[in-house]
């Protein structure tokens, strides 16, 4: 509900805000890690993370003029441009870049949602290290939302950065996940996720249109686990779904919706 919207939105007022125009709010989550926060799709997420030496932007929104200029001068430095997947609400400002990280399963996304990007496009492996000084993130894959998500964990903390790979919600498990591969894919993903997460210690996920408190936790991989098996089942009432990207089905329970390719 619109109501309820505005309420998340204002749980962010909770951030020092950093930069703001009219295309991009960017508020400082620590000393050195910066949410960038879209105007155009729904609490679109950016993640700045700086060291001492480069920094890297997790994702770039729908539509952000200057946003390599914008996160440069945030963070004192060149930014290279890391992408979860790449759909047009990550991947839109994808053009102020001359260089992007994306996981090769996306590429089957580029010539609907990049194809006009003249820039040299890297793909990382799953288990790359981004050195960053004093800081180091490493690419974890996760396929489900798309054939090529990838959530980026800071080692050595309990941090990492999502997109949309496990969904949207907030503790009441209440939220939604868009499945764009299959379910026996999402299943798989929280399966293994939840178990390399707990033995190594990553407890707190930010998500890709965070709201200021919903992040994804080991209770929410479990939740949507299992939502997703029980969904394969035939426990939910299946619901058919119309002009929404490739999905064509759609099952809900309990102020939780999963959509999904039957």
């Amino acid at each position: 509900s619109i109501t309820s919207f505005a309420q998340m939105v204002n749980t962010l007022d909770n951030f020092e805000t950093v930069y703001k125009d009219d295309n991009v709010t960017f508020r400082k989550i620590d000393n050195n890690t910066w949410l960038g926060t879209g105007n155009l799709e729904p609490l679109e997420s950016l993640y700045l993370i700086g060291g001492t030496e480069k920094a890297v932007l997790i994702d770039a929104g729908t539509r952000i003029p200057n946003l390599d200029k914008i996160a440069g001068q945030i963070a004192g430095k060149p930014v290279t441009l890391l992408l979860t997947h790449v759909h047009p609400d990550h991947a839109g400002s994808v053009n102020c870049f001359d260089k992007v990280w994306i996981s090769a399963g996306d590429t089957v996304n580029i010539p609907e949602y990049m194809p006009d990007y003249k820039g040299e496009v890297n793909f990382m492996e799953n288990g790359q290290l981004f050195e960053l000084g004093g800081r180091t993130l490493k690419a974890y894959f996760t396929p489900g939302h798309t054939p090529g998500s990838v959530t980026f964990l800071e080692v050595g903390t309990d941090t990492g950065y999502c997109g949309d790979s496990f969904g949207n919600g907030k503790e009441d498990k209440k939220g939604s996940i868009l499945v764009l591969t299959n379910l026996d894919s999402i299943i798989d993903v929280c399966r293994t996720s939840y178990q390399y997460f707990q033995e190594n210690g990553y407890r707190k996920l930010y998500c890709g249109h965070f709201s200021g408190n919903n992040f994804v936790t080991l209770d929410w991989l479990q939740h949507v686990e299992s939502f997703a098996k029980e969904v394969k089942a035939g426990k939910y009432v299946i619901k058919p779904v119309k002009n929404f990207m490739t999905l064509n089905s759609e099952a809900s329970h309990a102020g939780f919706t999963m959509w999904f390719i039957k």
